[in-house]
């Protein structure tokens, strides 16, 4: 075995940015036809034109139910507690709350469906969201979205990685990583989360992780309760000039080690000291809705002054967004109906209807929702079949992961728009499956980003967010 190269080893560890600051203007010119520019996506012949320049995804934990929200199946209703036919079930996986059943009888929606006629065939919405529905125009609808996952730990992480096993980047660390930032008063990556109104699973830090890239590139959790940041603030009697000169002298001390060590994540640490030190003014004038007028904050409905409500998080995003901020994620919890579905997903929906309707408005009339993509969805769907008791006004749905519908809207996405199909009873696809890899793929690529070479090598392979799957689906690009 031939001895390493520490200096080839930190080559292979320098991200897009540090790259370009550290190189001269002839040697970026010349990187276009180098190894190391077509392994970060800047090959000249491939490179793409972004139509977007940041995201906001919005991710449901606990996996609403496409049935009783968007995959509108009114022939169920027909086939109220009949068994679900083994021809439609074919022998596929349950998860252990429900194999051992006796019977799998369908249990159809109880809420009615509009119909939202944006184009030829219209786009169907659930009665639960109805402001979403007068947003319809600008959704691209996708009915045929499939993962491997059946349990809420893997399918988020899968969704959010591109695999099921911890450690890998998360979807916003590698944009972060692809792009850099656009504001040096803020992070490139926020995250915020909403407690929700019924069954919560639990969130990990690591959904929102960097994995095994720079540490800078994670993101960075905004509270709803108390400093939006911790530690933000200063001690007692720590004065905004006791704290420069503190950080002048760690950088000093962190510059010496990183010139011993060659660790680039003693230089990751210099950044995110003097970005929390911004970060003290950046802030508190982010979370001030003081500057909004009224109109705007009746838009986004009556949670808005509610600190963690999802509509106050959705305000939060559009001022995020027009700051810079490249990718910003909003959980909401509570999407988990094992049980009294009809009930919680009310609530739910009621939670999240008129706030994310409001963003898609709120960012189209400041002309940010052209270079916004902006995703909703879950880490799987819900079955047809009632987990349990089902009544006439009653049923639960346990996890799906063969087929459930996702949103996407702005950002190089087609518009007004329904994509792929499932069966009658919704379990199965029958036209146009997309994978998460693939919507991956796709959403990269409305980035300017090439989902094939935007790698990074860990322990001498290759890594990206598809891994080595996904393609690019033009059918949902604008």
């Amino acid at each position: 075995m031939e001895p390493t190269n520490p200096l080839f080893d930190l080559g292979l560890t320098l991200t897009r940015r540090r790259f370009f600051a550290r190189s001269a203007g002839t040697l970026g010119a010349a990187l276009g036809t180098s190894a190391l520019g077509h392994c970060l996506g800047l090959d000249p012949v491939t490179a793409l034109a972004p139509r977007a320049r940041r995201v906001i995804y919005m991710h449901m934990e606990g996996a609403p139910s496409q049935i009783d929200l968007w995959d509108h199946k009114p022939e169920l209703r027909a086939r109220f507690n009949q068994d679900l036919p083994d021809s439609i079930r074919q022998g596929q996986r349950l998860t252990g709350m429900t194999s051992g059943q006796t019977r799998f009888p369908v249990a159809p929606s109880i809420f009615k469906f509009t119909r939202y006629k944006n184009n030829q065939d219209g786009v169907w919405i659930s009665e639960l969201m109805p402001f979403t529905g007068k947003v319809a125009h600008e959704l691209c609808l996708i009915h045929s979205m499939h993962t491997e996952a059946i349990n809420h730990e893997p399918g988020i992480t899968f969704f959010q990685t591109g695999n099921q096993q911890p450690g890998r980047p998360s979807f916003g660390a590698w944009c972060s990583y692809g792009l850099g930032s656009m504001n040096q008063n803020l992070p490139a990556f926020a995250v915020m989360i909403t407690q929700g109104k019924g069954n919560m699973q639990a969130l990990s830090a690591r959904f929102w992780g960097s994995g095994f890239l720079p540490s800078e590139h994670q993101g960075c959790k905004l509270r709803s309760a108390g400093d939006p940041v911790l530690y933000l603030e200063d001690p007692p009697g720590v004065t905004r000039t006791d704290r420069r000169h503190m950080l002048d002298l760690v950088s000093a001390l962190n510059e010496r080690e990183a010139e011993r060590s060659l660790d680039p994540e003693v230089r990751t640490r210099i950044a995110q000291y003097e970005m929390a030190y911004r970060m003290q003014m950046s802030v508190p004038e982010l979370t001030d809705f003081r500057d909004e007028s009224e109109e705007t904050l009746a838009l986004y409905g009556p949670e808005v002054r509610t600190p963690g409500s999802f509509a106050a998080n959705c305000l939060l995003a559009r001022r995020l967004a027009e700051r810079g901020v490249r990718f910003i994620q909003l959980y909401m919890r509570g999407w988990d109906q094992h049980g009294n579905l009809p009930g919680e997903i009310r609530l739910q929906a009621a939670a999240v209807d008129q706030p994310q309707a409001a963003l898609l408005t709120d960012l189209r009339r400041r002309g940010l929702l052209d270079e916004t993509l902006v995703l909703w969805g879950g880490e799987f769907g819900r079955t047809v079949y009632s987990q349990g008791e089902l009544s006439t006004t009653s049923y639960g749905r346990d996890h799906h992961p063969r087929c459930f519908s996702v949103w996407a809207a702005g950002g190089g996405i087609r518009p007004g728009v329904s994509y792929g199909k499932t069966d009658e009873y919704s379990y199965n696809i029958v036209e146009n499956p997309l994978a998460v890899h693939d919507l991956h793929a796709t959403l990269l690529h409305c980035l300017g980003l090439q989902h094939d070479k935007l790698v990074y090598r860990h322990q001498g392979r290759d890594f990206r967010l598809t891994d080595v799957f996904g393609r690019v689906v033009p059918e949902l690009l604008a």
